[in-house]
């Protein structure tokens, strides 16, 4: 278990590392072959100074045999450094494998999670900030797999080797050794994890901040150019550009001065090994084979020590572009399947709102307080009120976008909190005030609802909902990529292909929220004919302040404050003197007679 910070949240090194190991332990076998490659391959770089020190030996005797002893030390030498070539080369292959596919989980996890989060959590978070944590944890991921298995892991097999080979033969050398490195090492690992680390993480939240608000400048073009504001957006993005260079500048700086005190911990070392060897030769403990031997060994012990620098300083970089990921990896989903939750059937379509109260997180207040009311199967239902009354939370309670505080939403008897939330989402089809599209074709658009739909399924939907005859004068017809958001269509065109959408989908359940509200009377007409087919068969609901929209309904239930006031069909709510309906009725054909008149 990690020890959490001051935040209350886990360490960010525990928690990062374990994120890793949990992801290493799916893959035990590829894990194994990397990490034996490369040990293996260090320890014939260990084993090479051992030989050099033996040739140096040869070199210096004379006669047929130190021949034959210099031979002898350079072909092990070559055999040892041909091992190590191969080793490495089938580590790395390794390694490639398994990182691409340990990154692949990572994100494809990643993205099913976010998927997942709650409405709250999707309307506080900026998309490319969210995308931006996505890929550079991704990215980190591999860095510290790299720096671990490829890195680290090899280091520690050299010092602790070297250190046995030296103490064998000098133990007082062997002491040295192992002091200085573990001196090195504490040094280092401080620098980075209480220096280095903090501004780093600093850094690391201005640079998601900065792809937050370059994306949300760049996804609001549109009304950036409305305003002229180019220059103003311009000088905002510069702002928040001078704050991230100044934190990731004190993290550069802060990582240099890191590593000018590892460069003096090494000189340290190097003086004290160095004279060591000379004090040993002098009083003639050592040959000079065993002086090439102690040389070549630190040389190996001192680029191995040098890059833990460089290993750790990695480490350190990967744990904090990771930690945002893993946070996000360990946040709950806000609304979750319950366990064993079924699938959900809907047969008739009745909705039963019992004894419901609901509040928003962060509101005292509840909106709905023991709310309870039935739409009946088939029913067509409007709902009107005021901006604020509780009509769209109505609506989305009943798609489960958010959990109820107390009570229960019914649909035919079965409690929406107790299914699936894919399933009963499948039995509902919605269309929004201002509809979303991919930037996909405009097949896929309207077959999101049912994927395997064929062309013709797909076109006789565009005719229910009006939007044949505009997209097959489109160039590429119904192959027509319709932009991000499906900014290349007019309001009215992607209120049609989002009725497309919603009669392909043919669920029984169906939902219009303000779906005709922004729009011109040409187009208004078309897709008021559109959503009237639609509407046959299916329990509706219709969101509306356009309440020419809901005439016709059923039903009309007016809200306001998340209560009730009135309910009935639109003549009859009419009649009631001093009713709220008919005060929102007159409102509006007052509204209307005066912009007729100018």
């Amino acid at each position: 278990m990690s020890r959490p910070d001051r935040t209350g949240r886990p360490e960010p090194f525990r928690a990062v590392l374990g994120f890793t190991f949990r992801h290493w332990a799916r893959r035990p076998g590829p894990v194994g072959f990397v990490a034996g490659s490369m040990m293996a391959a260090t320890v014939a770089d260990l084993f090479m100074p051992v030989y050099a020190g033996r040739l140096v030996d040869a070199v210096a005797g004379e006669g047929a045999s130190a021949l034959d002893a210099a031979l002898w030390s350079l072909a092990a030498m070559l055999a040892l450094g041909a091992a190590g070539v191969v080793l490495r080369h089938l580590g790395f292959i390794g390694i490639t494998g398994m990182t691409l596919r340990t990154m692949g989980d990572t994100a494809s996890e990643a993205f099913a999670r976010l998927q997942r989060f709650s409405t709250d959590w999707h309307a506080n978070n900026f998309a490319g900030s969210t995308v931006r944590k996505i890929t550079r944890g991704m990215w980190a991921l591999d860095l510290l797999t790299d720096t671990i298995l490829i890195a680290l892991l090899p280091s520690v097999v050299v010092l602790l080797g070297s250190t046995v080979l030296l103490a064998w033969h000098w133990p007082a050398m062997g002491l040295v050794v192992l002091a200085g490195a573990l001196i090195y090492v504490g040094v280092t690992v401080s620098l980075s994890l209480n220096y280095v680390a903090p501004a780093a993480r600093l850094a690391n939240s201005w640079d998601t901040r900065l792809g937050g608000s370059l994306a949300d400048a760049i996804s609001c073009n549109p009304v950036v150019k409305a305003y002229g504001a180019e220059l103003r957006e311009d000088a905002r993005t510069a702002g928040v550009l001078a704050k991230w260079a100044l934190r990731t500048r004190r993290t550069w700086v802060r990582g240099t001065t890191s590593g000018t005190a590892q460069q003096l911990v090494l000189l340290a070392l190097r003086a004290a090994v160095i004279g060591l060897v000379i004090w040993l030769w002098a009083n003639g403990q050592a040959t000079p084979g065993d002086v090439a031997f102690v040389l070549t060994s630190y040389a190996v012990v001192h680029g191995y020590l040098r890059d833990v620098g460089q290993h750790v300083h990695n480490l350190q970089r990967s744990v904090n572009d990771m930690e945002e990921l893993v946070a996000m990896h360990d946040q709950p989903y806000g609304v979750a399947d319950t366990r064993g939750a079924s699938a959900m059937a809907v047969t008739a379509g009745e909705i039963a709102f019992e004894d419901v109260t609901f509040h928003y997180g962060g509101h005292a207040q509840p909106l709905y307080r023991d709310f309870s009311l039935v739409i009946r199967a088939g029913e067509k239902v409007g709902l009107v009120g005021r901006s604020g009354s509780g009509k769209t939370t109505f609506v989305k309670l009943i798609q489960r976008l958010y959990d109820v505080t107390s009570g229960r939403i019914a649909i035919d008897g079965q409690d929406i909190a107790a299914v699936t939330q894919a399933s009963l989402r499948a039995q509902i089809a919605i269309v929004q005030q201002e509809p979303v599209l991919f930037h996909r074709s405009l097949a896929e658009n309207i077959a999101y609802g049912r994927p395997g739909a064929s062309l013709a399924q797909i076109e006789q939907a565009a005719r229910l909902a009006n939007a044949h005859e505009f997209i097959m004068r489109l160039p590429k017809g119904y192959a027509t990529l319709v932009g991000e958001r499906g900014v290349k269509l007019s309001g009215g065109e992607r209120q049609r292909v989002a009725i497309a959408r919603a009669f392909l989908a043919d669920a029984p359940i169906l939902i219009l929220d303000e779906a005709t509200s922004s729009l011109d009377s040409e187009s208004e007409a078309l897709i008021q004919e559109a959503m009237e087919r639609l509407m046959l068969g299916r329990t509706t609901i219709v969101v509306a302040h356009r309440l020419s929209t809901v005439r016709a309904m059923d039903r009309i239930i007016v809200f306001d404050r998340g209560v009730v006031v009135e309910e009935g069909p639109h003549e009859a709510l009419l009649q009631r003197e001093n009713g709220a309906y008919r005060g929102l009725f007159e409102k509006q054909v007052s509204e209307l007679a005066k912009g007729l008149a100018v």
